[in-house]
């Protein structure tokens, strides 16, 4: 993490989401089960400045996106969001628009790992936050839905267009994103956006030995590991052979590169330190 800090505090509180930290994982709950977990622009304003923040604190391993209730996230609330949106100017769209791809940046860029559990349905946005996590552990009575050209927008949200064929094949998005439709999670699976299925009742569980089998490990390692995932997704082979070997060379000179062959020699478990 880093160790420069500004005269800004660290929000101690979000509003729009539950958040629980325990053991180097922190927990972000979307809390508004009525509505399936419906986002609104607070919502949106507070996850983009928490993956902002997390780089900065000290306390933080892995991050968990979940949903209360029946389902992950039905995407953009109705009345909130898209009733508004009819009457906004387009500046405040813009500047809206650019706001849910903030969100979907900071979760690329930010060097915490992100596990997503989804369970019930991951529609509209929901499904863009699910694809946007590093993990995403799924229940076989789960749904995914990319369904912004139902309501008659670009299926091309949020950075849609630009992961999804990344992680499913040009020809999958182009069926998933156009038509809108709904695809569970059995097909999901076969497509490689599921990162681990499960039945619906070990869906807890399996998040929980996640989480904890990333915040325990080398998370300097894992970070920059995510850092040049996202990275060498447009960059040719030569540039790509030639980042690895300069983050190798780093790497080699960190305390947990040390630590593993420490523990190696003396026959016992790396005490990872993130450094």
């Amino acid at each position: 993490m880093s160790p420069f800090r500004a005269s800004a505090p660290l929000t101690e509180q979000w509003n729009h989401f539950d958040l629980h930290r325990e053991g180097g994982v922190a927990t972000v709950t979307l809390d508004r089960p009525d509505k399936l977990n419906a986002l609104t622009f607070e919502a949106y304003a507070d996850l983009r400045d928490l993956l902002t923040e997390l780089p900065h604190r000290g306390d933080t391993r892995v991050l968990v996106l979940r949903g209360r209730g029946k389902g992950f996230c039905s995407g953009g609330d109705v009345d909130e969001i898209i009733g508004r949106t009819l009457e906004m100017d387009p500046d405040d769209l813009l500047a809206f628009t650019r706001m849910t791809g903030e969100v979907v940046r900071a979760m690329r860029e930010c060097p915490v790992p992100v596990i997503a559990g989804i369970h019930g349905i991951a529609a509209g946005a929901g499904s863009v936050l699910a694809l946007a996590a590093d993990f995403r552990v799924v229940t076989r009575s789960a749904r995914f839905a990319f369904l912004f050209t139902r309501v008659g927008l670009s299926g091309a949200d949020m950075g849609a267009a630009y992961l999804l064929p990344r992680m499913v094949g040009l020809g999958n998005a182009t069926k998933i994103l156009m038509l809108g439709d709904t695809v569970d999670s059995a097909e999901a699976d076969r497509y490689g956006l599921v990162s681990e299925l499960v039945d619906d009742h070990e869906l807890d569980e399996a998040v929980t030995r996640l989480a904890t089998r990333l915040s325990e490990g080398p998370a300097f390692g894992y970070a920059q590991t995510k850092a040049l995932l996202s990275r060498e997704l447009d960059m040719s082979l030569s540039g790509a052979i030639e980042l690895e070997a300069m983050t190798q060379a780093l790497l080699m000179k960190s305390a947990d590169y040390a630590e593993f062959h420490a523990a190696f020699t003396g026959r016992r478990t790396p005490e990872w330190k993130g450094r």
